[in-house]
């Protein structure tokens, strides 16, 4: 049978020049059910390997009593995806499951929401969607300008902004269809948006262990900076469960924003007769609208209510760890350093000067935040 593209669709969201061209699917073929698992399958191999090894390390040390470093099976299962890879490649077989990591992170997030009371998402408050907006805004405007004085072409600086200040890879998959960016432009951003954000999974924790940053200031900026949902989700869990949390509520309010960008950019680009014409704004917004915000909402609303039980909330919380150790492993899986080379090195500085300047200055604003309004 073929799979209902509520899964999603994989054809359009997971084109031949994505990420990682070699794996993705071939966009000619029907995606059909049995087609999905062995892919599937190897996202559980790749992430369980991960928590394995996590747990192995762990278990070794103290029956030695050796200090040896916490590496969080999130870092191990994204690594062990970039090794796959880079190396040995995906066969064709595996392709279309890998695709589906970005359904798993978007189930997982929906689950997430049993963890979280309407009080608690209230608890993120007026401040941290102040710099909600403000990091938004700053990350559009300094990424285009910076596309603009490394003379990158407009449409691989829209797509680099938008990456970098909305939603990643989902973002610059929904802007490459509105304003007709050519495949090249696309497989760039989306290399150098995925790049940065694998380095940010190192760099992050380290900054904040240095700083003794607290659960939620730390998950507030890392889900104000980190661009991917996947990278910003695994940079929070990496140092804490509760950053997690708040690292994936903060990016999620990013993440909301994307219908409302997708359309102005365009606009824009079609009144020049170089993008898709806009017929109706309210349907254009509403195919372009995150769906898995509201379930995440639905899910926290009925968790705030009573309506599930303790062992409810436990298995929900379970089940949303399980989703997130497929997503990681696919981040690996997905990243093929190979496509920075197309365009040069120019993208990739653009996006990691923008991405640096970014991070500092949301740090900064987290920082100030917490000082004073004590996060």
């Amino acid at each position: 049978m073929t799979i209902s593209t509520e899964l999603p669709d994989l054809r359009r969201e997971y084109p031949a020049h994505g990420p990682a061209s070699e794996t993705s699917a071939d966009p000619k073929e029907p995606v059909t059910f049995l087609g999905l698992l062995p892919g599937i399958a190897l996202l559980f191999v790749v992430g369980y390997a991960g928590k394995f090894v996590e747990q192995f390390i762990t278990r070794y040390g103290k029956a030695h009593h050796y200090v040896l470093p916490n590496i969080e099976y999130v870092l191990w299962a994204i690594l062990f995806g970039v090794l796959i890879a880079n190396t040995v490649g995906l066969p064709r077989i595996f392709r279309a499951g890998v695709a589906t990591y970005e359904f798993w992170l978007k189930a997982g997030i929906i689950l997430l929401g049993a963890r979280f009371i309407l009080g608690d998402i209230l608890k993120l408050g007026g401040i941290s969607l102040i710099l909600v907006a403000v990091a938004f805004t700053l990350s559009i405007l300094f990424m285009t300008y910076l596309g603009k004085a490394f003379k990158l072409s407009p449409k691989l600086t829209t797509l680099l902004a938008v990456g970098s200040s909305v939603c990643g890879v989902s973002a610059i998959i929904a802007m490459s269809g509105a304003i007709e960016a050519d495949e090249e432009d696309s497989s760039t951003a989306i290399a150098a948006i995925l790049a940065l954000g694998a380095i940010s999974l190192f760099a992050f924790p380290l900054i904040g262990h240095a700083l003794h940053m607290g659960d939620h200031a730390y998950g507030l900026w890392t889900g104000l900076a980190v661009d991917n949902t996947a990278e910003a989700t695994a940079a929070g869990a990496l140092y804490s469960d509760t950053a997690g949390k708040f690292a994936v509520l903060a990016k999620t309010c990013r993440n909301a924003l994307i219908g409302f960008v997708v359309l102005g950019y365009a606009l824009h680009w079609a009144s020049k007769g170089q993008g898709t014409v806009v017929a109706n704004k309210a349907a254009f917004l509403w195919q372009k609208f995150p769906k898995f915000v509201l379930g995440f909402l639905l899910i926290s609303t009925l968790a705030t209510f009573g309506v599930f039980n303790k062992p409810q909330l436990t298995a929900l919380g379970n089940l949303s760890r399980w989703a997130f150790l497929l997503t990681f492993a696919g981040v690996g899986l997905r990243t093929n350093l190979r496509d920075l080379g197309k365009q040069g090195i120019r993208p990739f500085l653009v996006g990691a000067v923008g991405e640096i300047a970014i991070a500092a200055i949301t740090l900064g604003l987290v920082l100030g935040a917490d000082h004073f309004y004590h996060l």
